[in-house]
Parts: structure tokens; sequence; C-alpha cells
């Protein structure tokens, strides 16, 4: 299945570029165009205007692929398509309605966090009523131990914790051209050698899917970039992340893979809450801590490649805590 799996990533790389030759212009003529917040780094004003809603290179052309190779070799169940589409595409759909509110209505906060938090709770109970119907191991193995614990009832919490934890977390991280693209491109070749070494099929083919369609948003994306994914990229990648650990059962390996957009959250996390403790001081310049970087003088392309160096590391270390995982 080699084979299928490098074919299916050079169709998504192919048709996502041919998405976002398309999409530009035509994003340009309807003035789909990036808001700019007053409060974030002052380097970025210039962006203001550039297209967004660029996620939907990847999004389209890897949930296409997915079922296309997988429909066409059998790879998979159509229960576990399903569970790569409620979180990719249903993530992404929230991240869809959040831009247009920002870009055509000009609202720049886009869905309050109230409504986006609701809409992705609902996605992440949808799928856990799918998981259950295909009698979902409710049992977790730490990585590099090998101990099991049967959560039992507790472990839909858990999904719906690091569900709603992982879109948030990929969303943060995306503030710098490249960024969030490139991180997230090393997490997919990790979970395409987890889902071969697991055995999960339909994880390894959707990995590769992603990862060619993030090859060819980066095209666009890099600095300068001529287009952002938005929202409807950022939570579409933090919700199809999820469902690569969820469908090898490696949950507990997420926060070792994607320690770059857990620091990201956690940065903002801290942040604010010692701003409150605090009385109005800031432990950071600015969060997530990319930004803090920028206000620091670093360089767009220098935050991209520490970073991308971070998610590197991780990979590799993810791939290794299947040992003794029974993997």
């Amino acid at each position: 299945m080699l084979r299928e799996y490098t074919y299916a990533g050079l169709a998504a790389l192919i048709f996502g570029l041919v998405i976002g030759k398309v999409s530009i212009p035509l994003l340009q003529i309807l003035k789909f165009g990036q808001i700019v917040r007053s409060d974030g780094p002052s380097s970025h004003l210039k962006k203001k205007g550039t297209p967004t809603m660029g996620g939907v290179i990847f999004l389209v052309s890897a949930l296409l692929v997915t079922w296309f190779v997988a429909l066409q070799y059998r790879i998979g169940s159509i229960l576990d398509l399903t569970i790569i589409t409620i979180f990719t595409l249903g993530f992404g759909l929230i991240g869809l309605v959040d831009d247009t509110l920002k870009v055509v209505f000009k609202r720049p906060l886009g869905l309050l966090a109230r409504e986006k938090l609701l809409w992705q709770f609902i996605l992440t109970v949808s799928a856990s009523l799918v998981l259950h119907t295909i009698d979902h191991s409710t049992e977790l193995t730490i990585p590099f131990i090998g101990y099991s614990l049967d959560l039992g009832l507790l472990y839909w919490p858990f999904l719906l914790f690091i569900g709603i934890g992982f879109s948030n977390a990929v969303n943060l991280t995306d503030g710098v051209d490249g960024l969030a693209g490139s991180t997230m491109l090393f997490s997919c070749l990790a979970y395409i050698m987890i889902g071969l070494v697991t055995g999960v099929g339909i994880t390894t083919l959707f990995s590769s899917s992603l990862a060619g369609g993030l090859l060819a948003f980066l095209y666009y994306n890099r600095h300068p970039a001529r287009m952002f994914m938005g929202d409807v990229g950022s939570l579409a990648l933090g919700g199809g992340f999820v469902a690569m650990g969820v469908l090898t059962k490696t949950e507990l390996l997420l926060p070792l893979v994607g320690a770059v957009f857990v620091w990201s959250a956690i940065s903002v996390t801290v942040q604010v809450v010692y701003f409150r403790l605090s009385g109005g001081r800031r432990l950071f310049r600015m969060a997530p801590y990319h930004h803090s970087l920028e206000l620091g003088g670093w360089s767009e392309w220098s935050i991209v490649a520490i970073y991308s160096f971070g998610a590197a590391v991780c990979a590799v270390l993810g791939i290794l805590g299947l040992v003794n995982m029974g993997r």
C-alpha cells in the first residue's frame, strides 16, 4: 500500500496547488482579505488585505483524496472516514463561519468564544457517538512505558478535552507566515510512520494526503505570504490531528508530537493568569509566544525555523514513543 499512500500525497499536492492558483485571485475579487487586530505586532499591519481562508487548499484536497483512495482500495471503513471528516471538516466549517464573520461582517473577533466552544463541543460529542458505535477502546497507553489504563466512561470527557484543546491550540499557533502549516507538516510525517507501525492504514492515508495539501498551501503561505489559512484551516488541522491520534489509539502521543501547539496554548494561559494575578503586568511581551519573539526582533523566517526544528524533534520522539506501547 506504500505506493497508494505516496500517490495520495502527490495527488493532494497537485490538487492543492491548483486550488490555490484559482482561489487567490477569486478571494481578492471578493475582498476576502485578512483583518489585522490592532493589538497585534505592528509589523503585521502591512498584511492587511492579504487573502485569507486559504485553509480550503489542504482541507478540500486532503479530504477528497482520502475518501477517493480509501474507497477505491478499501482502506479503513466508512466509520473511520466519518471520524476523520467530523473532526477535520466539522471543525473547519466552524472556522469558515468565524472567518466569514470577520471578513464579510467586519467582526474582528468573529464567533464569540462561547459560540465556538459550543459547536466544538457538539462536533466532538458527535464523533464520540460514532466511536462508541464501533466499540472504540477506552484504554490509554502511556508512551515509552507501555502501561495501559482503561478510563471507561471517563474516556469521553478526555476526548472532549483533547478535541477542543488541540483545535484551539493549532489556531493559536497560526500567526506567522508558514508557522502553523510547517509545524503541522512534521506532525503529519510522524503520523504517517505511526499509522504504518500500528497498521492503521486510514491514518497513514489521511496523514499523507494532508501532508501533500499542506505542502501546496505552504507554497502560497511562505513568507511573505500570498495567502493565510484562516480559522477554517487552523481549526481543521487541530481536529484532523486529534483524529490521527484517536484512530491509532495513540492519544497520549498527541501532546508530544504536537508539543509546539501545546506550548502556544500554555503561553496564552500563563500570560492571562499572570496578568490577572499581578494586577496588569505581562510575563511575555505578547502571547502566543511566537509574537513575543517577533517583538524581540526575531524575523518570521527565524521563528518558523526554530518552531519547525522543535516540531521535527517532537515528531521523532513521538515515533520512538511507540516503543513498549504494544504497537
